[in-house]
């Protein structure tokens, strides 16, 4: 199967990036290499771009679309190790970095994956296709961790019954593919539920965020990726859904906060300074041209941020 990926708000990210010919820039999720290759294209032979990705399939098949660009390679690594990368290149500061959070339109579509609930596959929904797989998380974890990690990582109302059922289903025989588990959520949710909108996709989330350890990622990412910037450098991230958006919007917000001094001190003291500028202070979403192109894109929401030229260590 082709490993397809269609960029999200590929114009604006190339904007917001406000890219340099001669910089040096950072794909955090290579994944098709859609942006990657937008970002190499606005490049001249003194320019730089790294693409990294946890994914080999996406590895292999962004090396082979980023071949044209003498100022491109491809690394295979998850963005939270950004700085790990770069200093084993020899780089100290970039220009940009990028990082689209979304699973790509491949992961999803290819059913061996076992990201989907469409179809029947082995529950794996593993990135890197290592590790602990979905399968481990339904098997072995508490009727009380799986609980918590459905309501946490998946915003969903009804946890407690989903958990519940998981756990007696499992007492018969494992629970080993998607659609297995499928059911088991449609049977744990109200009929109601079942009308308004699919009620398996909050739960799917929920297990491929701990699976793969994403808000863990991002987390180190977001602080390992900013602090990697020039002063000027710019850092772009898409996010699909409301508990990355929120830690994005949070951290944006501690950079771009100058005095810390409590409320009660009459004048600043604490010569905080702040170490970044919002580009965009409301997200920018995809406009309705896109929306009908890539549905997937209904969701994202792409902020940036600029380090400032004044900031602390």
């Amino acid at each position: 199967m082709e490993f397809s990926h269609i960029p999200v708000m590929l114009d604006e990210c190339i904007e917001g990036l406000d890219i340099h010919p001669d910089g040096i820039y950072v794909d955090g999720t290579a994944g098709g290499a859609g942006h990657s290759s937008a970002i190499a294209s606005h490049l001249n032979e003194n320019g730089r771009l790294i693409a990294l990705d946890r994914d080999p399939d996406a590895v292999a098949v962004a090396t082979e679309r980023l071949s044209v660009y003498k100022n491109a390679q491809v690394v295979h690594s998850n963005y939270s190790q950004v700085r790990e990368v770069l200093d084993s290149l020899g780089i100290d500061k970039v220009d940009g970095i990028l990082m689209d959070l979304g699973v790509s339109s491949f992961q999803l579509d290819e059913e061996s994956r076992g990201f989907s609930y469409h179809s029947d596959a082995p529950l794996d929904m593993r990135m890197s296709k290592e590790g602990m797989s979905a399968a481990d998380v339904v098997n072995t974890y508490s009727e009380q961790q799986l609980a918590k990690i459905i309501f946490e990582y998946g915003e969903e109302k009804f946890s407690r019954r989903i958990a519940s059922n998981i756990v007696k289903a499992r007492e018969a025989a494992p629970v080993e593919t998607t659609l297995q588990l499928a059911d088991i959520i449609r049977n744990s949710v109200p009929q109601k539920a079942r009308r308004d909108k699919n009620p398996c996709k909050k739960t799917f989330q929920a297990i491929r965020i701990a699976v793969n350890g994403e808000l863990e990622h991002l987390s180190q990412g977001l602080d390992d990726a900013f602090f990697s910037l020039k002063a000027g450098g710019r850092l772009a991230v898409i996010t699909f859904h409301s508990l990355e958006d929120r830690l994005v919007k949070q951290r944006f917000a501690r950079w771009c906060r100058g005095c810390i001094c409590t409320p009660d001190f009459p004048q600043c003291v604490c010569g905080h300074k702040p170490q970044g500028i919002l580009v965009n202070r409301k997200p920018i979403e995809a406009n309705e041209k896109e929306l009908e192109r890539n549905n997937r894109s209904r969701s994202a929401k792409l902020r940036i941020i600029e380090r400032s030229v004044e900031h602390n260590g």
